[in-house]
């Protein structure tokens, strides 16, 4: 009795939420920026996952790292080419799905869709979002999608990801401006009253900082 009161539930197949930042990817023809696009895959739990990339249209991708693992309370960047931007095309919806799974496991935890599509020009975006109308036939077009493995593209070196996410890269310039403030206490100081930061606020600027320089050195 107390062995069973001991084990932890077991993880239901397709259960766990996944969560990915952002939600859909769109690329422009005639940007050569928007051609690489990165998704960033978040684990808040106490345990690691390993994660795989699938996608609907293969041939027109390049995902760097299609797998790997995300260490527990940490992220990770994956990044997405569009290899084919010919006008054909414009306004194809395609899929990516990441699927999560711990390490000694072979089964979905869980799965997170993505959408991706190619648009000629960032100029010619509508002014309002898509009608119910273009939402429901994309849900009707992506209802029975296939998903391929990105297998023939995971060779393509990591350093190619041209370094560290924009967002990384702001959240380290924040914790460091935030331990050059003032310390709560200091009487001479020119910087409103407002703006001083406890000792424990400056810790958790100082612990984040680390991690993202390990975040960093490994890009």
């Amino acid at each position: 009795m107390q062995q069973q009161q001991g084990r932890q539930p077991e993880l239901v197949e397709g259960s766990l939420p996944v969560f990915v930042f952002p939600t859909e990817l769109v690329f422009y023809a005639d940007e050569q920026t928007s051609h690489k696009q990165v998704l960033t895959l978040y684990n808040p739990y106490e345990f690691a996952l390993k994660f795989k990339v699938l996608c609907t249209a293969p041939n027109k991708y390049t995902v760097v790292d299609a797998t790997g693992a995300v260490k527990p309370q940490c992220c990770v960047d994956i990044v997405i080419r569009h290899r084919d931007v010919r006008p054909c095309h414009y306004g194809v919806y395609d899929k990516f799905r990441l699927q999560v799974s711990e390490q000694s496991q072979r089964k979905a935890l869980g799965r997170k869709e993505v959408t991706a599509t190619l648009r000629p020009s960032a100029a010619q975006e509508p002014p309002s979002p898509r009608p119910q109308e273009e939402e429901g036939r994309l849900k009707v077009q992506l209802a029975d999608s296939v998903f391929f493995e990105q297998t023939a593209f995971q060779t393509e070196s990591r350093v190619v990801s041209g370094g560290p996410s924009l967002l990384t890269v702001l959240l380290g310039l924040v914790c460091m401006a935030a331990l050059m403030l003032p310390t709560l206490g200091e009487q001479e100081s020119t910087v409103p009253v407002y703006l001083h930061l406890s000792v424990n606020k400056k810790l958790v600027a100082a612990y984040v900082l680390g991690l993202l320089t390990m975040v960093i050195l490994r890009t």
